[in-house]
């Protein structure tokens, strides 16, 4: 008894302490099904009616535990946001006959350094083998709050596909296609002068990778031909054939090396 008064404590006052750090602040409004002991149907779904203030932008996540340890359940993912509002929180259980005797409410941007417990919901849910009872309608706020969660979402998508690129990323992007571009060109080129400057069996070792570097263009050619989107990633296709006849030449180069220094 003792050591579940000090629990809660300390987890009050840990709540405390991250909502003066993180300006943020959750209270539990309701849940569905109701009561503090709930016996859930099977993979039915135990919601939480938050209300939230926040000064910052965050994200907000409830997680099961039992005994002061985490569940092994499926939560809700979470939107951004900030001032103030309502947010929706949900868990199901993975196995039926699980148990929960709080659930663990944080918020902040999904890093350790800046997530922060909030608040804690007391009772005891535990998931059943028997389906859910379909005569009890569920509330209002669970859609509204469901459809306003899938808004964010969308909102947020656009804004991100439509935020303009940075420098970096040009760079970056620009950087990486023509580092593929040389890969397949050297791929090309390297076993090319192989066979133009070897003989014997060396000249047909060098024709490996040139033999599999063409099979794989003609391959492309003949596919975009007959299907416009078959070879979508045909960049990378034409990257690891390079990177195997580099490679194939590389060991090439070394064992002529070893093999002519051998030579009386």
């Amino acid at each position: 008894m003792h050591f579940r008064v000090m629990h809660n404590f300390l987890l009050v006052l840990a709540c405390l302490l991250g909502s003066a750090r993180a300006e943020t602040t959750v209270r539990v409004l309701e849940t569905w099904p109701p009561g503090d002991r709930v016996e859930l149907g099977r993979n039915q779904s135990f919601y939480l009616r938050l209300a939230y203030a926040t000064d910052v932008p965050v994200r907000i996540w409830v997680a099961p535990y039992r005994n002061g340890e985490r569940v092994d359940a499926g939560s809700n993912p979470s939107a951004i946001h900030s001032g103030r509002g309502e947010a929706l929180g949900w868990f199901f259980f993975m196995h039926p006959g699980a148990e929960v005797d709080e659930v663990r409410i944080t918020a902040g941007d999904g890093s350790e350094a800046n997530t922060r417990l909030v608040a804690v919901w007391n009772g005891r849910v535990t998931g059943g083998v028997e389906p859910a009872d379909d005569s009890l309608i569920a509330p209002g706020w669970i859609a509204e709050l469901t459809a306003l969660a899938r808004k964010q979402q969308d909102e947020a998508n656009r804004a991100r596909e439509s935020a303009p690129v940075s420098t970096g990323e040009v760079v970056l992007f620009g950087g990486f296609m023509l580092g593929m571009l040389a890969v397949g060109v050297l791929g090309l080129a390297w076993p090319a002068w192989g066979l133009w400057r070897w003989r014997g069996g060396w000249r047909l070792a060098a024709a490996v990778p040139e033999a599999l570097m063409v099979f794989v263009v003609l391959r492309i050619v003949t596919g975009v031909a007959r299907d416009p989107t078959s070879h979508n990633l045909w960049p990378f296709e034409i990257l690891q054939a390079g990177a195997f006849g580099l490679a194939w030449m590389a060991v090439l180069v070394a064992a002529r090396r070893v093999f002519g220094q051998r030579r009386p």
